[in-house]
């Protein structure tokens, strides 16, 4: 599984004199999934032998890629099952360094010898699977899951004293039916502490609530605002079946919905504030200046968006392109894709990511941010004293 823990210790990976390969390759659905990957690996892997015999390349990186090589092959030649999405793995021999992760979505095949890894797909996936609790209401009983990156698990089931009673006589019709609210209304509570006690404990990120139509809204109030801030949607399952699968069908529908809702948001947040003249950051360079001085609060990128760059290793200098370092005078560093330098330079200042996968104001200019201090714009930035 992803975890930030995890993706946070491949950030931390410095090949130093030795690159680090990263590779990502789709596992397509299917019994020919395996074969298909390891089609695909050997057509990355392709890419970058001849940086293993290339006199030019230094012979302790030539060693080490080699060795990544080697051992990438004996990784997918093994006979697995490999979830249908992608496969990323992360190798440095000489580090003695081997990363698998498993994403599960599809992602475009990539091959990258960089001093650094490439994780910005690994970063995407990560945004794009929140923890989410799922509530089930279904005649007196509730159900809560656990959904996350497509699994879903059950975590508890409450079961209430509501009682459906039949044929009740006329005098008594109004008392049996405050009582059965009554009941509706202790059982309604009880689930809203356990849930009270998951997000405080287990850092869930967003909640659905799913079941018959009239129990749905009785049980939205009686949460607090603190976790009907989290509430990501609804759904309703009256004229369906209740099992599992199709639950956590309905609630990928409300998390993807949710997902492409806060994306238009944010990237309207961004373009209305740089309007005013606020703190936020729009276009490639204004961008790359702001993560370069670590204004940067949240990082919005085009999905699927590459630009070159230089970078600068010595001060964390990064622009388009150049050769000198402007701040410090040290030789820049090209690099296959500038955003990806800018997602980890954000991340190790604590910024948050996000990657915009519907059509937005951001597919003209492919990366945005919402700064934590006011930046002066590339444009009106004075240059630095010699």
């Amino acid at each position: 599984m992803i975890t930030e823990e995890r993706i946070r210790r491949i950030l931390g990976l410095r090949g130093d004199a030795v690159p680090v390969l990263s590779l990502y390759a789709q596992v397509p659905p299917g019994p020919q999934g395996p074969r298909e990957l390891r089609s695909r690996v050997d057509s990355l892997i392709s890419k970058v032998r001849p940086m293993t015999t290339d006199p030019s390349v230094d012979r302790n990186a030539r060693l080490s890629l080699r060795a990544d090589l080697e051992r990438i092959e004996e990784h997918v030649a093994e006979e697995r099952n490999w979830r249908p999405g992608t496969l990323a793995l992360f190798s440095c021999s000489r580090q003695g360094v081997f990363e698998e992760f498993a994403l599960p979505r599809a992602v475009r095949d990539r091959v990258v010898v960089d001093s650094t890894p490439w994780v910005r797909a690994l970063v995407a996936v990560l945004d794009e699977y929140p923890r989410l609790c799922v509530v089930f209401l279904e005649r007196g009983k509730a159900t809560l899951w656990e959904l996350y990156q497509d699994e879903m698990h059950e975590l508890d089931t409450r079961r209430g004293h509501t009682r459906y009673a039949r044929h009740v006589p006329a005098p008594n019709e109004e008392r049996v039916r405050h009582k059965a609210q009554e009941l509706s209304k202790r059982h309604f509570r009880e689930v809203v502490e356990t849930l009270d006690t998951i997000f405080r404990t287990d850092g869930f990120d967003l909640l659905a609530i799913g079941g018959h139509r009239p129990e749905i809204p009785h049980f939205l109030e009686q949460l607090p605002k603190h976790l009907g801030n989290r509430v990501a949607g609804t759904f309703t399952v009256d004229d369906h079946p209740s099992e599992a699968a199709h639950i956590r069908r309905r609630a990928l529908q409300v998390l993807a919905a949710h997902a492409q809702q806060e994306q238009r948001r944010k990237v309207t947040e961004v373009v209305e504030t740089v309007a005013q003249g606020g703190r936020a950051a729009l276009g490639l360079p204004d961008c790359l200046w702001a993560g370069a001085l670590a204004a940067i609060d949240t990082l919005l990128i085009e999905e699927g968006a590459v630009a070159s760059g230089v970078v600068c290793d010595q001060c964390g200098w990064m622009a388009v392109e150049g050769t000198t370092c402007p701040q410090c005078g040290r030789q820049l560093r090209e690099v296959p894709d500038i955003l990806d330098e800018l997602t980890q330079a954000a991340i190790d200042e604590g910024g948050c990511i996000t990657h915009v996968t519907v059509p937005t104001e951001l597919s003209k200019h492919l990366v945005g941010a919402l700064l934590r201090f006011a930046v002066l714009p590339t444009s009106e930035a004075a240059p630095p004293d010699e």
